[in-house]
This record gives structure tokens, C-alpha cells and sequence, in this order.
């Protein structure tokens, strides 16, 4: 009987133990389902905040390197999983300061064979074109950006080079500038930038229809980059302004002792989008689903001097030329020894665009006026003032969305020393469905091209057909 008893103890205490295993090991499953739960929970949670983070730094490139009118106190983009272009990547980012790297860089051929062998200028001087076919590393651009110290203090700093400009003044640039934004409202910057004169001058580069040149009405118009202090913001929802004061029109290729010490380069811009998203690019890659316009003026004056003037194949040189591609500051072109050293350059441009389902229609109207002129003999010149004015129209079409687009563009001067003007007619094939990378393909024709140098595809008095083609990289 007492092993009977025993027994039953014992198969009670085995069924007993066996139950509270059962029981602990249900607890440590639904412990573990707990914990995978919060992790892939967390893990959804950083993935989020990576893509917020990516998308913010999107913005924030875009606002350090193209000096666009939006300051960093906007909402943060919706998360997205693609490379948005131009932004590069993240190296760092701690407590006390960000650094990211972008790169840009493009690889043309070009083919001027079928251009005129040589042209006339207004004063009937002949001269010889060097008409060029080859290939060129054109461009390379490595850019840091970021913040330091506080998210709004801001930097950007960068190597620039013009590879077909090898042995030339400003062949290698090294430059950047720093920023503090109060709000979205002001933001107040010094460094070096282009000045806003025109659209293409607004901080819109690279996304332009064809590949880092312009048609030559916006060429010949426009001023550069140069050394100064700048504000911009946003006044109310769609209608910012951008307002610098700086040494000159050009400061690529001119040392500090060439330029006067007047410090009277001005120039501005107030841009009004009604919808709010037409974007910085020309086209409309983007693929507005509803109609998106766009309308901007630009002003820009400034004192000129003979000397602080880049060299004709200084890249991103900016000289004030007549309508038949000549310097204004040439000794001798206006008579013997007259020459004009000193002059006034003001300009205003007004811009305009539609964007609608992958179509696009933009244009520019330009009207320049050089006066106040200072040098040997100007008092004998019969004119006191240089007036030109002139337009440039692009059309785009997304024939693919994404992935190929169609473009088509013109432009015209109609100046004292000649009438020229250009067209062009290309496509952009993206083949990663993403503007970081795209090959181009253009043909357009010049008729007496006054601008170009040897970073440009096009030079002084090309008269013809052009060919060029170009593979870019935006990252």
C-alpha cells in the first residue's frame, strides 16, 4: 500500500512539474513574440526616420549648394526609397555637425567641323575659327555641405574644375561660402555664388534641359559668380526673394588686386509660384499632374572696369561684349587709342514657365544697357551707351515618364552690332529612371554665335551646325 502511495506522490509531482514547464515556456514564447513585435516595430521606426533623414538631407543640399530661396525651417518631405539627384550622400553626422558629399561630373564629345571656317565682326575684321572636334572630361565637381555647431549655421565648400580649359585662368576653383538662417523668412550668407540676374544664374544647375551650357541670348546676357554677401526667404507662401551685393560680374580668373574698390555689383531676384511646386528644373520631369506656373524678375547693375574683366577661356567667364562677340574694353576696337576702361552694366530679365502632365514651355525676355563710359578718347566715340535686348523660348515633352524626353529651344539678340541667335533640338534618356544620370544627344544650329570659350561647346562667331553629346552624372 505505501508503494501505491508513493507512486501516486510521485506521478502527481512529475505531472505538476511538467505543467509549470509547460506554463514557463508559454511565458517565454509570448515573451519572445513580444520582443521580434518591438523589434521589427523599432526597426520599421529607423527605417523611417532614415528615409525622413535622407529626404531632409535632400533639402538641405539643395538649399547649400544651389542657394535656392527656401531656408532649412520647412516641412520635412515625405520619406521616399529613391536617390533624389544632385544630393550625394552622408559621410557624417554627430552632435555637434553634419558632413555630406555630392559629385558631378559629365563627359562630352563635340563636333564643330561643320561650322564656317571664319567670320566678320561689325568692324569687318576677319578672323579664323579653331573649330574643335573631341572628347572631354568637361567638368568635375566634388562638394561638401552640411551644418556645424547649429542646424543653422550652414556650409557648403567645393572643388570645381573645367578640364578642357587645362593651363587657362580659373581652370581649378576652390570655393564655397557659409550661411546662418534665422527663419525661413531670412537667411543671411557670405562666400562665394552666382548672382541671381537670371534664371539660370537663380541656382537651377545642373537640372537644365541640355547639358551645362546655355542658349546664347541667356550666355551673353547674364553675369556670374562672384564673391559677396546674400539674403534670401520666403515673404509669403510661393513669393521669395534673393538679394546679394558683391565685387564684380565675374570673379572666376580675376585676382583680388584687378578689381576696383567700388563694391557695387547688385543684383536680385523675386520669384512667385502660385502652386508652390513648380521646382527648380527646366522640364517637367517631374510630371505635374495639375497645371504649375511659374513667373520671376531679375535686376542686376554693377561698375566695370578694362581689368577686372576673366580672360575669353576662363570658364563660366562673363565679359560685357557687343552683339558681334566683341569686348567692350578691346583697346583700339571703337577707333585708334580709344579705348574704354570703366563702364555701368544693368540688366533685367523677366522669366516664365508652364508645367502640365510632362510638357513644359518656358522663356526669358533680357534688356541690357552699358553706359557712364570712362577711358582715352570715349568723349569721341558719337554714342554714349550700348542697348540690347533679346528672348529665349524652351519647349520639353516626357515621351517616356521617367526615362526619355524630348526638347526644343531658341534664342535672339537684337543688338547695335548684329542680330545672331541659335536653336537646338535634343533628348535626355534616363536609363535608371532617376535624373542622377542621363545621356544627351543635341544638335543645334548658331547663327554668329557672340559667346563661347573652350569650356563651352560653342565659341565667338560659330556660325553652323553643331553636334554634341554628353553622358552626366548628378549623384
Amino acid at each position: 500500500m505505501s508503494r501505491i502511495l508513493a507512486f501516486v506522490c510521485c506521478a502527481f509531482l512529475a505531472s505538476s512539474v511538467a505543467a509549470d514547464e509547460a506554463e514557463l515556456q508559454r511565458k517565454i514564447d509570448a515573451q519572445d513574440a513580444v520582443i521580434r513585435g518591438q523589434t521589427e516595430q523599432m526597426q520599421k521606426m529607423e527605417d523611417r526616420l532614415r528615409a525622413i533623414e535622407d529626404a531632409s538631407a535632400f533639402k538641405e543640399g539643395d538649399r547649400q549648394t544651389q542657394e535656392t530661396m527656401e531656408p532649412s525651417a520647412t516641412v520635412v518631405p515625405e520619406p521616399t526609397n529613391e536617390h533624389l539627384p544632385n544630393t550625394g550622400g552622408a559621410i557624417a553626422k554627430g552632435e555637434f555637425g553634419s558632413l555630406n558629399l555630392r559629385l558631378y561630373t559629365y563627359i562630352r564629345y563635340v563636333n564643330q567641323m561643320a561650322w564656317d571656317k571664319e567670320y566678320k565682326d561689325s568692324f569687318g575684321n576677319i578672323k579664323t575659327l579653331d573649330r574643335r572636334q573631341d572628347v572631354q572630361l568637361n567638368k568635375v565637381k566634388l562638394e561638401t555641405y552640411g551644418w556645424l555647431l547649429s542646424e543653422k549655421l550652414r556650409y557648403v565648400l567645393y572643388v570645381w574644375t573645367a578640364n578642357a580649359s587645362q593651363g587657362l585662368g580659373a581652370q581649378v576653383v576652390v570655393a564655397g561660402n557659409l550661411r546662418y538662417e534665422f527663419s525661413r523668412h531670412f537667411a543671411l550668407a557670405g562666400g562665394i555664388t552666382s548672382l541671381p540676374g537670371t534664371r539660370t544664374t537663380s541656382h537651377q544647375f545642373p537640372f537644365w534641359l541640355g547639358v551645362d551650357n546655355r542658349l546664347v541670348a541667356d550666355e551673353y546676357f547674364r553675369p556670374s559668380y562672384t564673391s559677396g554677401i546674400w539674403a534670401f526667404g520666403e515673404i509669403v507662401p510661393g513669393l521669395e526673394y534673393f538679394a546679394m551685393i558683391g565685387n564684380n560680374l565675374s570673379t572666376l580668373g580675376v585676382d583680388a588686386g584687378q578689381l576696383d574698390a567700388k563694391f557695387d555689383t547688385i543684383s536680385g531676384t523675386l520669384s512667385w509660384e502660385p502652386t508652390h511646386d513648380y521646382g527648380r528644373a527646366f522640364g517637367d520631369y517631374a510630371w505635374h499632374e495639375s497645371l504649375s506656373t511659374r513667373l520671376a524678375i531679375h535686376y542686376t547693375t554693377s561698375t566695370e572696369t578694362a581689368q577686372g574683366q576673366p580672360n575669353d577661356d576662363d570658364f563660366e567667364n562673363s565679359q560685357i561684349r557687343i552683339s558681334d562677340g566683341n569686348q567692350i574694353f578691346q583697346n583700339n576696337l571703337f577707333g585708334p587709342g580709344v579705348q574704354i576702361k570703366q563702364a555701368q552694366y544693368q540688366m533685367v530679365s523677366v522669366d516664365g514657365g508652364l508645367k502640365f502632365h510632362g510638357l513644359s514651355l518656358e522663356g526669358e525676355y533680357y534688356y541690357r544697357l552699358v553706359d557712364d563710359f570712362h577711358g582715352p578718347l570715349v568723349d569721341t566715340l558719337g554714342f554714349g551707351r550700348f542697348q540690347d535686348h533679346g528672348f529665349q523660348v524652351q519647349a520639353s515633352a516626357m515621351l517616356v515618364p521617367e526615362q526619355l524626353q524630348l526638347y526644343v529651344g531658341g534664342s535672339k539678340i537684337f543688338g547695335q552690332y548684329g542680330q545672331p541667335w541659335d536653336s537646338r533640338l535634343g533628348f535626355n534618356w534616363f536609363p535608371f529612371v532617376n535624373q542622377s544620370f542621363r545621356w544627351n544627344n543635341e544638335v543645334g544650329f548658331y547663327a554668329h554665335s557672340p559667346v563661347g570659350g573652350i569650356a563651352y561647346p560653342y565659341q565667338v562667331g560659330g556660325n553652323g551646325f553643331l553636334f554634341q553629346s554628353n553622358v552626366e552624372l548628378a549623384f
